[in-house]
């Protein structure tokens, strides 16, 4: 995953992106939720199957490491 996802200020204001590319880890996870194809995904964005499963992977990490609050309960 590391070598296909790269975080560089200069590229996308340092949004995580595939590499070689401007595309953000957001877009494909976004686009896949959105109802996308993996298929739609590599032709529009011109990325790799490999890639998508980086850019899943990584989400599932950010995920993993974030720490969970139970959100207030509405009064009423």
């Amino acid at each position: 995953m590391n070598e296909r996802i790269i975080i560089d200020p200069e590229i996308q204001h340092g949004k995580p992106v595939i590499r070689g590319t401007r595309v953000p880890i957001t877009r494909i996870v976004g686009g896949l939720a959105g109802g996308m194809t993996q298929e739609e995904i590599m032709q529009e964005y011109e990325v790799t199957e490999e890639d998508i499963w980086a850019a899943l992977s990584y989400a599932t990490e950010l995920v993993e490491a974030e720490e969970f609050h139970p959100l207030p309960v509405p009064a009423g």
